[in-house]
């Protein structure tokens, strides 16, 4: 029992790319440029969908909250991993290793059911548009954005809560970019079957139970689109649904990739440069894809910026 609780004395070793300290270095640059054009990108949409009165509506609701979870997101895991890519203790405290695993579960788990729900905004948009305001009230919208956070919020304390209760006797090498329950199951040093079988259910329904709902709702807006006569109206209708699915394939694909294997199977370097794509790249990708493929956002932009000006001339 006592070389059992050794890591929860000693913390963890996360080695991250250390055996590559040049790809480390450049990677440090990198991370940290993608962290703060992420935070300034994904505060600006929700500035501007909160101060501009056009885009108070559900879409950019959800938007709004998908940019909060991105920012919370990427705080979560990259803040600590620039600091251990920037010194050669490459030590992390137990107690903060365990935060890290829930807040990043938590987060990740509330992204894979925002997307559906953001899915559904747009099949009731192109499917059902004069009915739209009718069934997309400020309740529902209220009700769907709640239920995405707090189904993340139970998933995290049931998930994590069953990973941090695996004896680990000593292993303190975490060969990952941050702590991760695929990463913790793998250091355990007893029989995981059923840690793995947790891990893959929970995978099943916060993954692929919404990537088939948001596939089924495109289908459905795909042949609403080509229903319509008018080039410009299918063009229209095309590019209000393209930028989300743009963002569903990059992040569902990336993390799929890392939940849905055993536990044994992933390369050394492969989970750890999938885990950086949907933990940093991916919503930094949110704000650019959004602002330079909508006008709305990118006028509201426009007008909050000449404003600001405009009100700096004034002083």
């Amino acid at each position: 029992m006592e070389e059992a609780n050794n890591s929860s004395g000693n913390g963890f070793l996360l080695l991250g790319f250390s055996d590559q300290p040049q790809l480390e270095r450049c990677l440090f640059i990198i991370i940290l440029h993608f962290y703060i054009f992420n935070i300034l990108g994904n505060t600006a949409i929700i500035l501007v969908s909160c101060v501009d009165a056009k885009l108070h509506t559900p879409m950019y609701f959800f938007l709004s909250n998908l940019s909060c979870v991105d920012i919370c997101f990427t705080t979560s895991v990259a803040p600590q991993l620039l600091v251990t890519m920037s010194k050669k203790d490459k030590s992390m405290s137990y107690g903060g290793c365990v935060a890290q695993l829930y807040v990043a579960m938590g987060l990740g788990s509330s992204e894979c059911i925002l997307l559906a729900v953001m899915a559904y905004d747009r099949y009731v948009a192109v499917c059902r548009p004069l009915h739209y305001a009718t069934i997309m009230h400020p309740k529902l919208c209220v009700a769907l954005a709640s239920t995405a956070w707090l189904s993340g919020l139970v998933t995290s304390l049931i998930q994590c809560s069953l990973t941090v209760q695996l004896p680990l006797c000593g292993h303190r090498k975490l060969d990952h970019i941050f702590c991760e329950v695929p990463v913790l199951i793998k250091l355990a040093c007893v029989d995981t079957t059923f840690n793995e079988g947790e891990l893959f259910v929970a995978s099943v329904v916060f993954l692929i139970v919404p990537v088939s709902l948001i596939l089924v709702s495109y289908g459905f807006i795909t042949q609403a689109v080509l229903r319509i006569k008018s080039a410009v109206g299918r063009k229209k209708a095309f590019g209000t649904c393209s930028s989300h699915l743009i963002v569903v394939i990059i992040f569902y694909g990336t993390i799929i990739f890392m939940y849905l294997q055993p536990a044994k199977s992933s390369s050394k370097n492969q989970g750890k440069f999938v885990s950086l794509f949907y933990t940093i790249v991916t919503p930094l990708l949110n704000p650019i894809i959004y602002t330079l493929r909508n006008k709305d956002v990118k006028g509201a932009l426009r007008a909050m910026v000449i404003g600001h000006a405009l009100g700096s001339e004034r002083l």
